[in-house]
């Protein structure tokens, strides 16, 4: 499995990386979207009905349902410090997927484990 430096380095391959400032959102629940993003640099908070329900930082993706049929963004995300993002369509992931065939499987465990970790965000803050 790929390490957060190996994810990193994938990502600092890619053109033009977004730079936000703290507090800047990145994108909101409900916008399309269309590209997964790995942070660089920096973290985000992951915010669902306004809360925080997770902070992710350098070496981790996010926004990963736009490639498998997510048409719309299913949160929110904020960059809590200024981060420098790279971002992947899904032309360019094909690519990535195919130079470090591992980076998928790693992709996939970081979805699998986020949504497992909001699911109990949210039925702790249903209770």
């Amino acid at each position: 499995m790929l390490n957060a430096v190996q994810t990193i380095t994938i990502f600092q391959r890619q053109p033009n990386p977004k730079v936000l400032s703290a507090g800047q959102v990145i994108f909101e629940v409900g916008e399309p979207g269309d590209c997964m993003y790995g942070i660089i640099e920096g973290s985000v908070d992951i915010l669902v009905d306004g809360k925080v329900v997770e902070t992710i930082s350098a070496g981790e993706v996010f926004a990963i349902g736009a490639l498998v049929g997510v048409k719309n963004r299913t949160y929110t995300a904020i960059a809590k410090t200024d981060c420098k993002l790279a971002f992947l369509d899904e032309q360019r992931f094909l690519f990535v997927v195919q130079e470090t065939p591992l980076f998928a499987l790693q992709v996939m465990k970081n979805y699998s484990e986020r949504l497992t970790r909001v699911e109990h965000s949210l039925s702790g803050l249903r209770q």
